[in-house]
């Protein structure tokens, strides 16, 4: 669907289960999105990624290594949830083994380019907990800004969890 350099980014495919699985078990991995997850919580995420993929023709998707078909992570677009409802959100998320290698840099800097291309969207938002620098640092990289008023209490996480509160960025469609 998107080809990089390195990438191939990819609607999911039912191969892909063990590994996303194994991927979302780390506890580093998840250490700024929730707890790791059972393989029905993974199978049900890739659920939701494809029925997004019907009905908007995008979502958050597979990303596998050109050179070995490695299920490396995921990255795309999708519609935004409350509080961001009626935004397209772009996120990502990878293997530990793969972080550092600038693969999350270039699948998402390819899914951004795809959103200017394929969706009439002004501008794209993505968010993170304040702790998690890694991700906020590729917004900053990828010319996303930091919505100064933008902090938020996450609706789906739990009331007193540290990754409760969320910052929000913002990239504007080039001119």
């Amino acid at each position: 669907m998107i080809d990089t350099d390195r990438l191939v980014i990819r609607p999911w495919h039912d191969g892909d289960r063990a590994p996303f699985h194994a991927m979302c078990r780390d506890p580093e991995v998840m250490r700024f999105l929730g707890p790791p997850q059972s393989r029905a919580d993974t199978d049900a995420a890739i659920d939701r990624m494809r029925a997004m993929q019907a009905t908007h023709g995008y979502c958050f998707w597979a990303v596998e290594r050109r050179d070995d078909a490695a299920l490396i992570g995921f990255c795309g677009l999708k519609p935004g949830s409350p509080p961001i409802d009626g935004e397209i959100e772009i996120g990502w998320r990878f293997g530990r083994p793969f972080w550092g290698q600038g693969y999350a840099r270039e699948a998402a800097a390819a899914c951004l380019d795809w959103g200017w291309r394929m969706l009439g969207a002004a501008e794209i938002v993505a968010i993170t907990v304040p702790a998690n620098t890694r991700s906020w640092g590729l917004m900053e990289r990828l010319g996303m800004v930091r919505v100064a008023d933008g902090d938020f209490d996450h609706p789906n996480v739990p009331d007193g969890s540290p990754l409760k509160r969320h910052i929000l960025y913002r990239i504007a469609r080039p001119g």
